[in-house]
């Protein structure tokens, strides 16, 4: 489903990436994990299309998106990427619902129809109580779960995650490491986790661990 082939990144005179080479299946579950500075953070922007390689191509069922103009690339993210982040990334002003529904509204999706499923993915993940909540009023694990719900708003092909437990104590890391293997069965939906959480790197299909800007192994579970 996705494709990377001797993908490079620098930032002036430093190197990276050093020509990543990478593939990930369809409804895969992937742990990407590395010293700090090893180039994770770096590969999981270029794969979420946040961030641009200097060279190397990049494809998703078979599109090279490397070669897509910016507004089109803006739009292929928008539909087709979620986005799980260490600290949720919620508007304070908005309610959960009006959180989730942020990703539906900017694609143009008729509001009535993304509500709808806004509801339906809080309702899966234990918030149906909480939807009229502002982020102020949830706690921790509740507004990562909201940050679920919204990466899966437009039914994305693959959900790319930072450190999405890094923020979470204990009990609310392991529900939300869980969650994505139940979300993977339900919905067939696969993620790309960058963690430092070594029992959810160890969860996954696969663990990729990067060293200097290279993948140094690949672990299959």
């Amino acid at each position: 489903m996705i494709k990377v082939d001797n993908i490079r990144k620098s930032y002036g005179e430093l190197e990276v990436l050093k020509g990543i080479d990478l593939e990930i299946a369809q409804k895969e579950i992937v742990s990407i994990v590395g010293a700090s500075g090893a180039g994770k953070t770096t590969l999981l922007q270029i794969l979420g299309t946040l961030d641009t390689p200097d060279s190397g191509s990049m494809t998703f069922d078979q599109l090279d998106v490397t070669n897509l103009a910016a507004n089109s690339l803006a739009e292929f993210r928008n539909k087709r990427i979620g986005f799980i982040f260490q600290f949720h990334q919620l508007l304070p002003e908005f309610t959960a619902i009006e959180n989730v529904c942020i990703p539906g509204m900017i694609a143009k999706r008729p509001i009535a129809e993304v509500r709808e499923r806004a509801k339906e993915l809080l309702g899966r993940l234990g918030l149906a109580d909480r939807i009229d909540h502002k982020p102020s009023q949830l706690s921790g694990g509740e507004q990562q779960r909201v940050a679920v719900a919204r990466s899966l708003i437009n039914d994305p092909m693959v959900v790319f995650a930072d450190e999405p437990s890094g923020n979470l104590d204990s009990k609310n890391a392991d529900e939300l490491h869980r969650l994505f293997f139940t979300l993977r069965e339900e919905l067939g939906q696969t993620f790309v986790i960058v963690t430092h959480n070594e029992q959810l790197a160890d969860m996954a299909d696969r663990k990729i661990r990067i060293f200097d800007g290279r993948v140094e192994g690949s672990i299959t579970a």
